[in-house]
């Protein structure tokens, strides 16, 4: 026998599901001979490659992970206190293990699906709950990009909230982190507002042009300061207030609330999460009621299910952009879901007095410190702090003999342009660090430290009465239950339970491509070396980083055919906003001021006119033609029309309806040739990668989502990361950073770290090197390939709404529901239905009300598919008995699903049905039963009664007083 040595171990074998056998079968389904015809008549020829990607050769699991630890071995984790926003925290292991770590958790979509999300929902509620009680505010969102983009969130909601006629001034103090500032500069500017940065102390805010402020609390310095007469004089003259808060400080200083601020934002890392050189965090944003219908982002709020009970869901979701589009104020669609889950994990497990004690260490930490310098001769010039002293040098020249010490002894300090230095201690500090900073500036001094012996039995707080926090703060019993381990393992598990994620069955979300985030993948995000770097440290410690971003840069470059390639937008809409400035600066360094008008399709998603309205473009529409694609006598008669002042066309490919467009050269000459530039949304880059390229379309800029194509978790709705390409012309525009300089650029910043979301990006590194370029390619081509089987499968019992010229469509397809409604059957019926056979649904009513869009990526197998379609088609044939009047129009089985346990374990089984039928339709089902934990959800309660936050205490008090009335009898 002879045998045939060759490589056993193949990732790419893994992630691309369906075998050589299992592909021979659906090819034959579809009706062609192979996966080149099947291409060669789904893809235009005139937009395809010419030549295979350039990339390195695919490496196995075991040697990407080998050679991974050498590449961040040479990042250089140093102990960091150089505060500004991010700190040295630690993530408790049972957190770290199952939740961060666990597919559970980080495979789950979005809860637009909120009764098999009640798990994460919770999560979220707790998160808004710990974020209501710190801030002192009356609601809180489930969560923005970072701290900078929800500063620049809370201005754009005060601005278009003010009742001053023409106010367009923002002051802004200068004692705000300088990262943030940066980011309001970018946002404030392309929508006319202007920014005043200055002393608050000094700022005379009684002019008419004011219409919010915003000050840092504590400052970026260290310093507490009393903002009660600022705010007051904000309030006498209707200017809102915004203070940017530290949550670990507000657990010993009065909340904002209570300070009278309308509007309190920030960044929850330092509860718990790694600071993974600048992200993802998630950033919070809380404010006053009277803001609840246009705060960003997203709020969880509680409603009530099909049999009263209660649940979780999105509340008032008409904010979504994908609804508001160009009259959104905000393009935020991704919220920081596995980051803010992990914060208030860390509040749930600690409790307030764990948390508190870390503040009162860190304080007194600080305090010991500021004695030790005073010994020996080092001005401390904040009269009141938390945790950042602000030391004044008395030269450059021991500033620079300090640097050099401490980074000799590995510590990294802020360091000022006026010879002074900052140190900012966290939770992790303990005595000997501070002696060990002791040392270092006893030695450049000359001088000998004392020696630390403990610290003080008692801390004394030195601030002013009023700012000293007395409200109580994470009363609820969910912050006081589950400190001890077992606890809180189970109450995560009980959770997870309720949700599900891929772990569970495929997620087949058009235009959102769930595919496998495989564990190896995975592995190097909780290395210290990639978790544990200050987004601000010297470039010299970070060498690994470096070498990730330019290899990384390097091969998106290739595979869009781009000059250059930006890593730093923090999610898919700031991927998006990032790619229109670009265009913006162009135009304008060009002297093209007037050029402003952003031609957008009908069919596009919702963020691109939101994203062009924030760039300070004016939307026009181009309409669809009845088979899906752009009307292309239209857009050349608008092109035309507005080519004196045309900036840009976005355009999605392939088409949001899933169809590769052939005249999609031609659409881009057009604007080309009216002097605009073409910014394509890369959503759907899953169905290009190895067989075209935006660049190779036509487009100027494109983002990329690398959530969807490139593997990174979604997190149940976050972490997200939208890098841009951009063509030669438009890389100086790409974002720039105020604190460290980016590859030289100095436009300024779309997020508060200089590489946004940097310690997720080894995911999508690994995926390249691991897939390899022919591995990529065959990815792009098995999508296409299981796509086009579910089309063939389910067309002749849902039909499928657009296709392309040989009847072919592209990684996703939308089937058409809306004829079902003469029968009384909606599309969320489906939607629902879908979850009692352990499926969640599609993407409902986009882009197309009243359809599903189905994308099934290719990491999803032949048995998987089949079953994904078996379960549809029994569906079908529900629907069926209902419009030949077998099932009643209204009591049957779509209209009460989905069907939990409580709902069938029932006395006495009153429904037309079996209960058989309800909650095991297939056979398969039996095997693995996903059980929803709530029936279908009132959304419209949850609106009118808006509860955002984890059930008032009071009553948990009402319902033991019901228990012990119970037990006395009714004399009692």
């Amino acid at each position: 026998m002879t045998l045939k040595p060759q490589p056993a171990d193949v990732f790419e074998d893994r992630h691309n599901a369906p075998g050589a056998d299992e592909q021979a079968a659906m090819l034959r389904t579809i009706g062609v001979e192979s996966i080149e015809q099947l291409i060669n008549e789904t893809v235009p020829p005139a937009i395809r490659l010419k030549r295979p990607l350039d990339l390195p050769e695919a490496l196995s699991e075991r040697a990407f992970l080998a050679k991974f630890k050498q590449i961040a071995g040479q990042n250089q984790v140093f102990k960091s206190y150089i505060g500004l926003g991010y700190h040295d925290t630690t993530l408790p292991p049972v957190i770290q293990r199952n939740i961060l770590e666990n597919p559970g958790w980080y495979t789950a979509y979005t809860p637009y699906q909120a009764e098999i999300a009640q798990g994460r929902l919770e999560a979220l509620i707790n998160y808004q709950t710990m974020v209501i009680d710190l801030t002192g505010l009356e609601i809180a969102n489930a969560s923005l990009l970072d701290e900078g983009t929800a500063a620049a969130e809370a201005m754009h909601m005060l601005h278009s909230q003010t009742k001053k006629k023409g106010a367009n001034q923002y002051f802004v103090s200068e004692q705000v982190l300088p990262q943030t500032i940066d980011l309001l500069r970018t946002r404030a500017t392309p929508v006319g507002i202007e920014l005043v940065v200055g002393d608050h102390r000094q700022v005379d805010l009684s002019g008419a042009g004011f219409f919010g402020a915003m000050v840092q609390y504590p400052a970026a310095d260290g310093e507490i300061f009393d903002y009660k007469e600022f705010i007051g004089q904000a309030r006498a003259n209707n200017v809102f207030v915004v203070m940017a808060a530290d949550l670990l400080a507000l657990t010993l200083l009065t909340s904002p609330g209570e300070l009278g601020a309308d509007v309190c934002v920030g960044n929850s890392q330092r509860f718990g999460v790694p600071m993974g050189y600048g992200g993802p965090h998630a950033g919070f944003f809380s404010c006053k009621d009277q803001f609840k219908r246009v705060i960003p982002g997203r709020l969880i709020g509680q409603s009530i299910d099909a049999a009263g009970n209660k649940a979780y869901r999105m509340a008032l979701q008409t904010r979504e952009q994908h609804i508001r589009r160009e009259k959104a104020t905000s393009n935020i669609c991704t919220a920081q879901v596995l980051l803010s889950v992990l914060a208030g994990m860390y509040a749930v497990y600690h409790g307030p007095q764990r948390i508190q004690q870390f503040a009162v260490n860190t304080h007194s930490l600080a305090q010991t410190l500021e004695a030790g310098l005073k010994k020996l001769g080092v001005e401390q010039t904040n009269e009141y702090y938390f945790d950042t002293l602000n030391l004044r040098l008395e030269s450059a020249e021991l500033q620079q003999s300090l640097r050099k010490e401490a980074e000799a002894a590995r510590l990294n300090f802020r360091y000022f342009d006026e010879v002074r230095v900052g140190i900012s201690l966290n939770q992790n500090t303990e005595l000997h660090d501070v002696a060990d900073i002791l040392d270092v500036f006893a030695k450049v001094l000359g001088k000998e430290a004392d020696q630390l012996v403990g610290l003080p039995d008692s801390l004394e707080l030195t601030w002013p009465n009023n700012l000293v926090r007395t409200s109580e703060y994470l009363t609820h019993p969910v912050f006081n239950t589950h400190h001890a381990e077992h606890e809180l393992l189970r109450y995560m598990k009980q959770l997870e339970n309720k949700d599900l994620s891929l772990a569970h069955s495929m997620i087949p979300l058009g235009s959102c491509t769930m595919k496998l985030n495989a564990t190896a993948e995975m592995i190097p995000v909780t290395w210290p070396e990639i978790g544990q770097l200050h987004p601000f440290a010297p470039l010299d410690q970070t060498k690994g980083y470096q070498q990730i971003f330019a290899d990384l840069q390097t091969w998106l470059c290739e595979i869009t055919g781009f000059a250059a390639v930006s890593l730093q937008p923090n999610s898919g809409a700031q991927g998006e906003y990032a790619g229109l400035l670009a265009i913006r600066g162009y135009h304008e360094a060009r002297g093209d001021h007037h050029r402003t008008v952003a031609l957008i399709p009908a069919s596009a998603h919702g963020t691109n006119p939101a994203s062009a309205v924030m760039a300070g473009m004016e939307v026009v529409v181009v309409k669809s033609t009845e088979d899906g694609n752009i009307d292309v006598a239209d857009l050349k008669e608008k092109a035309a029309k507005y080519a004196d002042r045309l900036s840009c066309l976005m355009v999605t490919y392939p088409s949001t309806h899933g169809v590769y467009e052939e005249t999609i050269i031609d659409i881009c000459e057009t604007i080309h040739s009216h002097g605009g530039r073409v910014y394509m949304d890369g959503a759907n880059m899953n169905a290009q990668v190895g067989l075209t390229s935006p660049a190779n379309i036509g487009a100027d800029v494109c983002h990329l989502n690398l959530h969807k194509t490139f593997c990174i978790p979604h997190g149940g709705g976050g972490p997200g990361v939208g890098p841009i390409g951009v063509v030669a012309d438009l890389v100086p525009y790409l974002p720039g950073h105020a604190v460290v300089a980016v590859e030289g650029r100095t436009s300024g910043s779309v997020s508060a770290a200089p590489w946004g979301s940097a310690s997720i990006l080894p995911i999508s590194y690994a995926y390249i090197s691991m897939m390899g370029g022919e591995g990529l390619t065959r990815a792009t081509q098995i999508a296409i390939l299981n796509a086009n089987y579910i089309k063939a499968r389910l067309e002749e019992h849902y039909p499928v709404l657009y296709s392309g010229s040989h009847g072919r469509c592209a990684h996703e397809m939308i089937l058409e529901c809306r004829h079902f409604k003469k029968a009384g059957i909606e599309v969320e019926d489906i939607a629902k239905r879908l979850m009692d056979y352990g499926f969640h649904a599609p993407t409902v009513s986009f882009p197309v009300a009243g359809t599903l869009m189905i994308e099934p990526t290719e990491s999803e197998s032949k048995d998987e598919l089949d079953r994904f379609c078996d379960a549809m088609i029994s569906i079908r044939k529900e629907i069926a008995a209902v419009e030949s009047g077998k099932a009643d129009a209204k009591d049957n089985v779509l209209k009460h699903a989905p069907h939990t346990a409580a709902s069938v374990l029932v006395h006495e089984w009153t429904r037309p049905y079996t209960r058989e039928q309800a909650v095991y339709p297939m056979e398969y089902v039996r095997a693995a039963k996903f059980w929803p934990s709530v029936s279908r959800i009132d959304s419209a309660y949850g609106d009118r009664n808006l509860i955002c936050s984890c059930t008032p205490i009071e009553q948990y008090v009402d319902k033991e007083e019901d228990l012990v009335q119970a037990d006395k009898g009714p004399s009692y």
